[in-house]
Protein backbone atom coordinates (compact mmCIF):
# COMPACT_ATOMS: atom_id res chain seq x y z
CA UNK A 1 0.00 0.00 0.00
CA UNK A 2 2.00 2.93 -1.11
CA UNK A 3 2.87 5.70 1.29
CA UNK A 4 1.20 3.89 4.17
CA UNK A 5 2.57 2.62 6.93
CA UNK A 6 0.96 -0.85 8.35
CA UNK A 7 3.54 -2.20 10.51
CA UNK A 8 2.39 -3.39 14.44
CA UNK A 9 3.10 -0.45 16.83
CA UNK A 10 6.77 -0.29 17.94
CA UNK A 11 9.08 2.34 19.42
CA UNK A 12 12.25 2.92 17.78
CA UNK A 13 14.88 2.26 20.28
CA UNK A 14 16.80 5.44 21.79
CA UNK A 15 20.63 5.00 22.30
CA UNK A 16 19.86 4.80 26.10
CA UNK A 17 17.98 1.80 25.29
CA UNK A 18 20.54 0.54 22.59
CA UNK A 19 22.89 0.43 25.57
CA UNK A 20 20.25 -1.34 27.73
CA UNK A 21 20.18 -4.26 25.32
CA UNK A 22 23.94 -4.03 25.22
CA UNK A 23 24.31 -4.27 28.79
CA UNK A 24 22.23 -6.95 29.63
CA UNK A 25 20.95 -10.92 28.24
CA UNK A 26 21.79 -14.54 28.75
CA UNK A 27 25.36 -16.24 27.67
CA UNK A 28 25.17 -17.46 24.10
CA UNK A 29 27.60 -19.13 21.50
CA UNK A 30 30.59 -17.78 21.16
CA UNK A 31 34.43 -17.64 21.56
CA UNK A 32 35.10 -17.38 25.38
CA UNK A 33 37.88 -14.89 25.17
CA UNK A 34 35.63 -12.59 22.88
CA UNK A 35 32.98 -13.17 25.55
CA UNK A 36 35.10 -12.26 28.33
CA UNK A 37 36.75 -10.00 26.45
CA UNK A 38 33.13 -7.83 25.62
CA UNK A 39 32.00 -8.63 29.38
CA UNK A 40 35.03 -6.13 30.64
CA UNK A 41 33.55 -3.62 28.12
CA UNK A 42 31.78 -0.70 29.54
CA UNK A 43 28.74 0.30 27.33
CA UNK A 44 30.34 3.35 25.94
CA UNK A 45 33.32 0.94 24.84
CA UNK A 46 31.02 -2.26 23.41
CA UNK A 47 29.02 0.55 21.60
CA UNK A 48 32.51 2.30 20.10
CA UNK A 49 33.47 -1.65 18.95
CA UNK A 50 30.64 -2.37 17.80
CA UNK A 51 30.61 0.95 15.67
CA UNK A 52 34.06 -0.06 14.33
CA UNK A 53 33.19 -3.34 13.15
CA UNK A 54 29.53 -2.83 11.34
CA UNK A 55 31.29 0.21 9.41
CA UNK A 56 34.08 -2.14 8.06
CA UNK A 57 31.94 -5.07 7.34
CA UNK A 58 29.56 -5.58 4.27
CA UNK A 59 26.25 -5.66 5.44
CA UNK A 60 23.53 -7.64 3.96
CA UNK A 61 19.70 -8.32 3.93
CA UNK A 62 18.49 -10.74 1.63
CA UNK A 63 14.68 -9.66 1.62
CA UNK A 64 13.38 -6.31 1.53
CA UNK A 65 9.83 -6.36 -0.48
CA UNK A 66 9.03 -3.59 -2.61
CA UNK A 67 6.44 -1.91 -4.58
CA UNK A 68 6.51 -0.41 -8.08
CA UNK A 69 4.69 2.54 -7.07
CA UNK A 70 8.00 3.85 -5.09
CA UNK A 71 10.16 3.45 -8.33
CA UNK A 72 8.62 6.28 -10.11
CA UNK A 73 10.13 10.08 -10.87
CA UNK A 74 8.05 11.44 -8.12
CA UNK A 75 7.88 8.75 -5.58
CA UNK A 76 11.02 6.98 -4.82
CA UNK A 77 13.92 5.54 -2.45
CA UNK A 78 15.89 8.66 -2.64
CA UNK A 79 13.10 10.39 -0.19
CA UNK A 80 11.73 9.83 2.98
CA UNK A 81 8.88 7.75 2.24
CA UNK A 82 6.56 5.04 5.43
CA UNK A 83 8.64 1.96 3.66
CA UNK A 84 11.27 0.45 5.70
CA UNK A 85 13.71 0.58 3.46
CA UNK A 86 15.13 3.24 1.50
CA UNK A 87 18.49 5.64 0.89
CA UNK A 88 18.12 7.52 3.95
CA UNK A 89 17.91 4.67 5.89
CA UNK A 90 20.19 2.39 4.33
CA UNK A 91 22.97 5.45 4.88
CA UNK A 92 20.94 6.06 8.35
CA UNK A 93 21.96 2.44 9.43
CA UNK A 94 25.01 1.00 7.88
CA UNK A 95 22.77 -1.17 5.16
CA UNK A 96 25.08 -1.81 2.67
CA UNK A 97 23.05 -4.38 0.42
CA UNK A 98 19.36 -4.32 0.12
CA UNK A 99 18.06 -7.80 -1.99
CA UNK A 100 14.73 -5.87 -3.41
CA UNK A 101 12.51 -8.58 -3.96
CA UNK A 102 10.17 -9.74 -6.91
CA UNK A 103 7.24 -11.01 -5.39
CA UNK A 104 4.27 -12.28 -6.82
CA UNK A 105 0.93 -13.86 -5.02
CA UNK A 106 -0.35 -17.36 -5.39
CA UNK A 107 -3.54 -17.62 -7.95
CA UNK A 108 -5.17 -19.82 -9.95
CA UNK A 109 -2.80 -22.38 -11.72
CA UNK A 110 -3.41 -21.92 -14.89
CA UNK A 111 -2.50 -19.57 -18.32
CA UNK A 112 -4.71 -16.46 -16.87
CA UNK A 113 -3.07 -16.46 -13.37
CA UNK A 114 0.58 -17.07 -14.76
CA UNK A 115 0.69 -14.64 -17.23
CA UNK A 116 -1.02 -11.96 -14.58
CA UNK A 117 1.96 -13.14 -12.57
CA UNK A 118 5.00 -12.74 -15.08
CA UNK A 119 3.32 -8.99 -15.89
CA UNK A 120 3.35 -8.04 -12.47
CA UNK A 121 7.40 -9.64 -12.39
CA UNK A 122 8.36 -8.08 -14.96
CA UNK A 123 7.07 -4.54 -13.89
CA UNK A 124 9.10 -5.21 -10.20
CA UNK A 125 12.41 -6.23 -12.43
CA UNK A 126 11.99 -3.25 -14.33
CA UNK A 127 11.51 -0.96 -10.71
CA UNK A 128 14.61 -1.74 -9.67
CA UNK A 129 16.15 -1.14 -12.65
CA UNK A 130 14.43 2.12 -12.95
CA UNK A 131 16.25 3.10 -9.44
CA UNK A 132 20.11 1.76 -10.29
CA UNK A 133 20.15 3.03 -13.90
CA UNK A 134 18.10 6.34 -13.94
CA UNK A 135 16.32 7.53 -10.34
CA UNK A 136 19.46 7.25 -8.26
CA UNK A 137 22.86 5.17 -10.07
CA UNK A 138 25.10 7.48 -7.77
CA UNK A 139 23.68 6.16 -4.61
CA UNK A 140 22.86 2.42 -5.41
CA UNK A 141 23.99 0.19 -8.00
CA UNK A 142 22.99 -3.44 -9.01
CA UNK A 143 25.11 -6.39 -8.03
CA UNK A 144 24.76 -9.60 -10.07
CA UNK A 145 28.28 -11.09 -8.28
CA UNK A 146 29.70 -10.78 -5.28
CA UNK A 147 32.64 -9.05 -6.91
CA UNK A 148 29.65 -6.31 -8.10
CA UNK A 149 28.94 -6.21 -4.13
CA UNK A 150 32.55 -5.29 -3.06
CA UNK A 151 33.08 -2.92 -5.68
CA UNK A 152 30.25 -0.87 -5.62
CA UNK A 153 30.51 -0.67 -1.22
CA UNK A 154 33.99 0.64 -2.28
CA UNK A 155 32.51 2.88 -4.46
CA UNK A 156 30.68 4.63 -1.42
CA UNK A 157 27.65 3.39 -2.73
CA UNK A 158 24.76 0.98 -1.72
CA UNK A 159 23.55 -1.99 -3.26
CA UNK A 160 20.75 -3.72 -4.62
CA UNK A 161 20.26 -7.24 -5.81
CA UNK A 162 17.25 -9.17 -6.47
CA UNK A 163 15.31 -12.39 -5.23
CA UNK A 164 12.58 -13.85 -6.66
CA UNK A 165 10.05 -14.79 -4.26
CA UNK A 166 7.31 -17.25 -6.08
CA UNK A 167 8.22 -19.27 -9.25
CA UNK A 168 5.01 -19.44 -9.78
CA UNK A 169 5.69 -16.22 -11.95
CA UNK A 170 7.48 -18.25 -14.40
CA UNK A 171 4.24 -20.41 -16.01
CA UNK A 172 4.94 -23.33 -17.36
CA UNK A 173 7.63 -22.17 -19.50
CA UNK A 174 10.93 -23.36 -18.14
CA UNK A 175 13.28 -20.74 -20.42
CA UNK A 176 11.67 -17.89 -18.08
CA UNK A 177 14.52 -19.34 -15.61
CA UNK A 178 17.35 -18.17 -17.93
CA UNK A 179 15.02 -14.67 -18.88
CA UNK A 180 15.06 -14.01 -14.79
CA UNK A 181 18.67 -15.05 -14.34
CA UNK A 182 19.54 -12.60 -17.02
CA UNK A 183 17.05 -9.49 -15.57
CA UNK A 184 19.12 -10.24 -12.33
CA UNK A 185 17.01 -12.80 -10.18
CA UNK A 186 19.95 -14.37 -8.09
CA UNK A 187 17.62 -16.13 -6.11
CA UNK A 188 14.09 -17.97 -6.06
CA UNK A 189 11.63 -19.87 -4.02
CA UNK A 190 9.39 -22.70 -5.70
CA UNK A 191 6.51 -21.32 -3.93
CA UNK A 192 4.84 -18.92 -1.32
CA UNK A 193 1.66 -19.34 0.75
CA UNK A 194 -0.18 -21.97 -1.60
CA UNK A 195 1.24 -24.60 -3.32
CA UNK A 196 2.66 -23.34 -6.86
CA UNK A 197 2.15 -25.56 -10.19
CA UNK A 198 6.42 -26.09 -9.24
CA UNK A 199 6.05 -27.07 -5.30
CA UNK A 200 3.87 -27.53 -2.28
CA UNK A 201 3.71 -24.73 0.16
CA UNK A 202 4.60 -24.83 3.60
CA UNK A 203 0.66 -23.55 4.36
CA UNK A 204 -0.13 -27.13 3.23
CA UNK A 205 0.28 -27.98 7.37
CA UNK A 206 -2.86 -26.03 8.26
CA UNK A 207 -5.22 -28.83 6.48
CA UNK A 208 -2.44 -31.71 5.74
CA UNK A 209 -3.90 -31.10 2.05
CA UNK A 210 -0.93 -31.52 -0.50
CA UNK A 211 -0.40 -30.98 -4.30
CA UNK A 212 2.77 -32.67 -5.40
CA UNK A 213 3.96 -34.62 -2.18
CA UNK A 214 6.90 -32.14 -2.19
CA UNK A 215 8.05 -31.29 -6.08
CA UNK A 216 6.06 -31.32 -9.18
CA UNK A 217 7.91 -33.00 -11.98
CA UNK A 218 7.87 -29.42 -13.54
CA UNK A 219 9.56 -27.93 -10.19
CA UNK A 220 12.27 -30.96 -10.84
CA UNK A 221 13.03 -29.18 -13.98
CA UNK A 222 13.18 -26.05 -12.85
CA UNK A 223 15.62 -26.77 -9.94
CA UNK A 224 17.65 -28.09 -12.70
CA UNK A 225 17.66 -24.45 -15.01
CA UNK A 226 18.26 -23.00 -11.85
CA UNK A 227 21.60 -24.68 -11.58
CA UNK A 228 22.14 -23.91 -15.02
CA UNK A 229 21.95 -20.20 -14.87
CA UNK A 230 23.06 -19.45 -11.50
CA UNK A 231 20.22 -18.92 -9.46
CA UNK A 232 20.27 -19.63 -5.90
CA UNK A 233 17.03 -22.22 -4.53
CA UNK A 234 15.26 -20.17 -1.69
CA UNK A 235 13.55 -23.06 0.73
CA UNK A 236 11.85 -20.30 2.59
CA UNK A 237 8.02 -20.95 1.92
CA UNK A 238 7.79 -24.26 0.22
CA UNK A 239 6.99 -27.35 2.50
CA UNK A 240 9.45 -29.17 3.97
CA UNK A 241 9.15 -32.65 1.48
CA UNK A 242 9.68 -29.41 -1.17
CA UNK A 243 12.36 -28.53 0.55
CA UNK A 244 14.71 -31.71 0.73
CA UNK A 245 13.97 -33.23 -2.31
CA UNK A 246 14.98 -29.50 -3.87
CA UNK A 247 18.47 -30.36 -1.61
CA UNK A 248 18.75 -33.76 -2.74
CA UNK A 249 18.51 -32.37 -5.94
CA UNK A 250 20.82 -29.70 -6.39
CA UNK A 251 24.29 -29.69 -7.46
CA UNK A 252 24.91 -26.13 -5.74
CA UNK A 253 24.45 -24.77 -2.56
CA UNK A 254 20.32 -23.70 -1.16
CA UNK A 255 19.54 -20.94 0.43
CA UNK A 256 16.61 -20.24 2.64
CA UNK A 257 16.42 -16.18 2.36
CA UNK A 258 14.03 -15.45 5.18
CA UNK A 259 13.76 -18.56 7.74
CA UNK A 260 14.35 -18.63 11.22
CA UNK A 261 14.59 -22.24 13.87
CA UNK A 262 11.54 -24.16 14.21
CA UNK A 263 12.94 -25.20 17.29
CA UNK A 264 12.28 -21.63 19.06
CA UNK A 265 9.28 -20.93 17.52
CA UNK A 266 6.80 -23.79 15.81
CA UNK A 267 5.87 -22.03 12.56
CA UNK A 268 5.55 -23.71 9.40
CA UNK A 269 7.66 -20.63 8.00
CA UNK A 270 10.34 -21.74 10.15
CA UNK A 271 13.08 -24.47 9.31
CA UNK A 272 13.03 -27.78 11.69
CA UNK A 273 16.76 -29.50 12.60
CA UNK A 274 16.34 -31.95 9.79
CA UNK A 275 15.92 -29.02 7.24
CA UNK A 276 18.61 -27.00 9.00
CA UNK A 277 21.05 -29.77 8.78
CA UNK A 278 20.53 -30.96 5.36
CA UNK A 279 21.34 -27.06 4.23
CA UNK A 280 24.65 -27.09 6.30
CA UNK A 281 25.02 -30.64 4.86
CA UNK A 282 24.69 -28.97 1.07
CA UNK A 283 26.70 -26.30 2.00
CA UNK A 284 23.64 -23.58 2.05
CA UNK A 285 22.97 -20.45 4.15
CA UNK A 286 19.75 -19.83 6.33
CA UNK A 287 19.59 -16.30 6.32
CA UNK A 288 17.30 -15.72 9.53
CA UNK A 289 14.11 -13.73 9.48
CA UNK A 290 13.57 -10.62 12.04
CA UNK A 291 10.06 -11.49 11.41
CA UNK A 292 7.72 -11.18 15.26
CA UNK A 293 5.51 -14.23 14.81
CA UNK A 294 8.61 -16.44 13.31
CA UNK A 295 10.76 -15.58 16.18
CA UNK A 296 8.69 -15.47 18.93
CA UNK A 297 5.05 -16.01 18.71
CA UNK A 298 3.66 -15.61 22.10
CA UNK A 299 5.48 -12.96 23.35
CA UNK A 300 4.32 -11.19 19.88
CA UNK A 301 0.95 -12.15 20.78
CA UNK A 302 0.34 -10.81 24.29
CA UNK A 303 2.10 -7.76 23.31
CA UNK A 304 -0.03 -7.24 20.24
CA UNK A 305 -3.07 -7.72 22.07
CA UNK A 306 -1.94 -5.64 24.68
CA UNK A 307 -0.76 -2.95 22.32
CA UNK A 308 -4.34 -3.15 20.47
CA UNK A 309 -6.30 -2.44 23.22
CA UNK A 310 -4.65 0.36 24.26
CA UNK A 311 -4.48 1.69 20.26
CA UNK A 312 -8.38 1.24 20.60
CA UNK A 313 -8.76 3.09 23.67
CA UNK A 314 -7.19 5.90 22.40
CA UNK A 315 -9.00 5.89 18.63
CA UNK A 316 -12.34 6.02 20.72
CA UNK A 317 -11.02 9.04 23.37
CA UNK A 318 -10.48 10.68 20.04
CA UNK A 319 -12.70 10.11 18.15
CA UNK A 320 -11.21 7.79 15.23
CA UNK A 321 -13.23 5.23 13.43
CA UNK A 322 -10.65 2.45 12.14
CA UNK A 323 -13.78 2.35 9.08
CA UNK A 324 -15.28 -0.33 10.64
CA UNK A 325 -12.90 -2.42 11.03
CA UNK A 326 -11.63 -3.92 14.95
CA UNK A 327 -7.83 -2.28 14.78
CA UNK A 328 -5.32 -1.39 12.46
CA UNK A 329 -5.21 -4.37 10.35
CA UNK A 330 -5.82 -5.37 6.99
CA UNK A 331 -9.04 -4.34 6.83
CA UNK A 332 -8.61 -0.87 7.74
CA UNK A 333 -5.86 -0.45 5.64
CA UNK A 334 -7.85 -1.99 2.36
CA UNK A 335 -10.57 0.07 3.64
CA UNK A 336 -7.91 3.35 3.38
CA UNK A 337 -6.08 2.54 0.21
CA UNK A 338 -10.15 2.62 -1.49
CA UNK A 339 -10.64 6.49 -0.37
CA UNK A 340 -10.09 9.28 -2.67
CA UNK A 341 -6.43 10.57 -2.00
CA UNK A 342 -7.00 13.35 -0.52
CA UNK A 343 -9.33 11.93 2.02
CA UNK A 344 -7.12 8.98 2.22
CA UNK A 345 -4.29 11.94 3.58
CA UNK A 346 -6.54 13.26 6.04
CA UNK A 347 -7.52 9.98 7.53
CA UNK A 348 -3.91 8.68 7.62
CA UNK A 349 -2.53 11.77 9.69
CA UNK A 350 -5.70 11.25 11.76
CA UNK A 351 -4.43 7.99 12.66
CA UNK A 352 -0.70 8.87 12.81
CA UNK A 353 -2.18 10.87 15.51
CA UNK A 354 -3.82 8.09 17.20
CA UNK A 355 -0.73 6.29 17.09
CA UNK A 356 1.50 8.55 18.41
CA UNK A 357 -0.63 8.57 21.04
CA UNK A 358 -0.88 5.06 21.73
CA UNK A 359 2.44 4.97 21.61
CA UNK A 360 3.18 6.68 24.54
CA UNK A 361 0.84 4.59 26.68
CA UNK A 362 2.27 1.41 24.72
CA UNK A 363 5.60 2.11 26.27
CA UNK A 364 4.23 3.10 29.60
CA UNK A 365 1.70 0.55 30.46
CA UNK A 366 2.41 -2.44 28.05
CA UNK A 367 6.10 -2.81 27.43
CA UNK A 368 7.52 -3.52 31.08
CA UNK A 369 4.30 -6.38 31.12
CA UNK A 370 4.36 -7.91 27.76
CA UNK A 371 7.17 -6.30 26.02
CA UNK A 372 7.61 -6.68 22.34
CA UNK A 373 9.66 -9.45 20.28
CA UNK A 374 12.99 -7.24 20.32
CA UNK A 375 16.87 -7.97 18.43
CA UNK A 376 17.61 -9.86 21.36
CA UNK A 377 15.00 -12.30 20.47
CA UNK A 378 15.89 -12.35 16.73
CA UNK A 379 19.63 -13.33 18.08
CA UNK A 380 18.48 -16.15 19.79
CA UNK A 381 17.80 -17.86 16.69
CA UNK A 382 20.89 -17.05 15.37
CA UNK A 383 22.96 -18.34 17.81
CA UNK A 384 21.01 -21.57 18.27
CA UNK A 385 21.41 -22.28 14.21
CA UNK A 386 25.39 -21.26 14.85
CA UNK A 387 25.34 -23.55 17.14
CA UNK A 388 23.57 -26.32 15.21
CA UNK A 389 24.68 -25.79 11.65
CA UNK A 390 27.54 -23.71 12.51
CA UNK A 391 28.99 -19.82 11.92
CA UNK A 392 29.46 -21.19 7.92
CA UNK A 393 25.93 -21.46 7.22
CA UNK A 394 23.90 -18.73 8.99
CA UNK A 395 22.74 -15.08 7.72
CA UNK A 396 20.58 -12.32 8.34
CA UNK A 397 17.26 -10.88 6.98
CA UNK A 398 14.35 -8.62 8.29
CA UNK A 399 11.66 -9.14 5.29
CA UNK A 400 11.05 -5.63 5.65
CA UNK A 401 7.76 -3.94 3.83
CA UNK A 402 6.79 -7.49 4.32
CA UNK A 403 5.58 -8.07 7.30
CA UNK A 404 9.16 -7.99 9.09
CA UNK A 405 11.11 -6.14 12.04
CA UNK A 406 11.57 -6.52 15.46
CA UNK A 407 11.66 -4.29 18.19
CA UNK A 408 15.10 -2.39 17.41
CA UNK A 409 15.34 -3.53 14.09
CA UNK A 410 12.10 -1.92 12.84
CA UNK A 411 14.21 -0.53 9.95
CA UNK A 412 17.12 -0.80 7.49
CA UNK A 413 17.79 2.98 10.17
CA UNK A 414 18.48 0.47 13.12
CA UNK A 415 20.51 -1.98 11.34
CA UNK A 416 23.37 -1.47 13.45
CA UNK A 417 21.74 -2.78 16.69
CA UNK A 418 22.04 -5.87 14.95
CA UNK A 419 25.40 -5.72 15.31
CA UNK A 420 25.83 -4.80 18.80
CA UNK A 421 23.40 -7.70 19.61
CA UNK A 422 26.26 -9.40 18.10
CA UNK A 423 29.12 -8.01 19.66
CA UNK A 424 27.53 -8.47 22.96
CA UNK A 425 27.14 -11.61 22.76
CA UNK A 426 31.07 -11.98 22.01
CA UNK A 427 30.97 -12.72 18.22
CA UNK A 428 34.02 -11.60 16.53
CA UNK A 429 34.06 -9.22 14.07
CA UNK A 430 34.99 -11.96 11.31
CA UNK A 431 32.34 -13.83 12.24
CA UNK A 432 29.78 -10.59 12.15
CA UNK A 433 31.35 -10.20 9.05
CA UNK A 434 30.61 -13.95 8.33
CA UNK A 435 26.99 -13.44 9.39
CA UNK A 436 26.40 -10.04 7.94
CA UNK A 437 27.63 -10.91 4.13
CA UNK A 438 30.16 -14.01 3.97
CA UNK A 439 28.49 -16.68 3.91
CA UNK A 440 25.46 -16.02 1.89
CA UNK A 441 28.18 -14.30 -0.74
CA UNK A 442 30.02 -17.39 -0.53
CA UNK A 443 27.01 -19.56 -1.17
CA UNK A 444 26.07 -17.14 -4.59
CA UNK A 445 29.53 -18.06 -6.02
CA UNK A 446 29.55 -21.09 -5.34
CA UNK A 447 26.00 -21.96 -6.98
CA UNK A 448 27.76 -19.36 -9.93
CA UNK A 449 30.80 -21.52 -10.27
CA UNK A 450 27.96 -24.92 -10.41
CA UNK A 451 26.24 -23.04 -13.50
CA UNK A 452 29.65 -22.06 -15.44
CA UNK A 453 30.76 -25.84 -15.15
CA UNK A 454 27.25 -27.32 -15.98
CA UNK A 455 27.44 -24.67 -18.97
CA UNK A 456 30.95 -25.91 -20.33
CA UNK A 457 30.13 -29.49 -20.19
CA UNK A 458 26.47 -29.39 -21.80
CA UNK A 459 27.96 -26.54 -24.23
Amino acid sequence: MTGLSHRPLRLALTLAVTLLVAACGADQPGDGASMSATSAMSDAELVETARGIHERVITLDTHDDINVANFTAEQNYTMDLSTQVTLPKMEAGGLDVAWLVVYTGQQELDEAGFDNAYEQAIAKFDAIRRLTEEIAPDRIGLALTSDDVRRIVSEGRKVAMIGVENGYSIGTDVSRVQEFAERGARYMSLAHNGHSQLADSNTGERDDVWLHGGLSELGRQVVAEMNRWGIMIDVSHPSKEANLQSIALSEAPVIASHSSARALNDHSRNLDDEQLLAIRDNGGVVQTVAFQSYVNAPKNSAHSEASQAIMMDVAESMGFDFAGADGPGRAFFQAMQALPEAERDAVMAQYQEVQAAAEERIAAEVNDIAPPVDVADFVDHIDYMVELMGIDHVGISSDFDGGGGVEGWDDASETFNVTLELVRRGYTEEEIGQLWSGNLLRALDEVQAVAAEIQAREG
